[in-house]
C-alpha cells in the first residue's frame, strides 16, 4: 500500500522519514510536549530515528499510520498526527498527535486531526475513532470536543510514564456523528 499523503489549507501531512529525525527529536525531547503523552521525553537523536522506523513498520503491518505535519508556507516539520491501534477489520483506530510548542494555539493540530479523521472515515471506511488523553490535558480535551468527540469514561491506571501509572480519559467520535 502506498503511503497516503494528505493536504489541508496550511499543511502537508507526509510520511515521516529519517530526514525529519532532528525536527522530531526537537519536539519529543521537550518535557512540555511529553508531559501528557504517555512516554518520557527522548534523550537522543537515535531514539527519534528508532521511533521513525517504528512508524514505517506500523504502517507496513497496517496497524497504524503516522504523518509528519509540515507547514506548506515554510516546509517546516512541526509535529506528527496519526492513527494508532488501527483495525481495518473492526473499523476503528485511535488518533494521536503532538506539536512543537512554538506552534501551539494556532489551530494547526485541529486542522491536522480533522483531516486525518476525514481520511479515516471517508477513505479507510472506519466507523469509530477513539482518543486517549490525560485528564489534566485541557488543550487536547478541548480540541477533541471541538471536533465532535464525546467523553466515554476514565481508564484507571492506563498510561505508564515517569515510573508510575496514570489515569486517562477515553473519547470517541463515530462516523455517524462526524460533521
Amino acid at each position: 500500500m502506498r503511503f497516503p499523503e494528505l493536504q489541508t489549507e496550511r499543511l502537508m501531512l507526509v510520511q515521516v522519514q529519517k530526514e525529519h529525525a532532528e525536527s522530531f527529536y526537537a519536539i519529543m525531547s521537550r518535557d512540555e510536549v511529553t508531559r501528557y503523552y504517555g512516554m518520557d521525553s527522548l534523550n537522543s537523536l537515535d531514539e527519534a530515528v528508532k521511533i521513525i522506523e517504528s512508524f514505517q513498520d506500523t504502517f507496513e503491518s497496517k496497524m497504524g499510520i503516522r504523518w509528519g505535519i509540515v507547514l506548506k508556507e515554510t516546509g517546516e516539520f512541526v509535529g506528527t498526527v496519526g492513527l494508532n491501534h488501527l483495525s481495518l477489520w473492526n473499523k476503528r483506530a485511535e488518533v494521536g498527535f503532538e506539536l512543537h510548542p512554538s506552534h501551539w494555539h494556532k489551530g494547526i493540530a485541529t486542522e491536522a486531526v480533522k483531516e486525518v479523521i476525514r481520511y479515516a472515515f471517508e477513505d479507510l471506511g472506519l466507523f469509530r475513532i477513539g482518543a486517549v488523553t490525560y485528564p489534566q490535558n485541557e488543550p487536547s480535551i478541548q480540541l477533541l470536543k471541538r471536533l465532535g468527540f464525546s467523553k466515554e469514561g476514565l481508564l484507571r491506571g492506563y498510561l505508564y510514564q515517569h515510573n508510575q501509572s496514570h489515569d486517562a480519559l477515553l473519547f470517541s467520535v463515530l462516523r455517524t456523528e462526524w460533521k
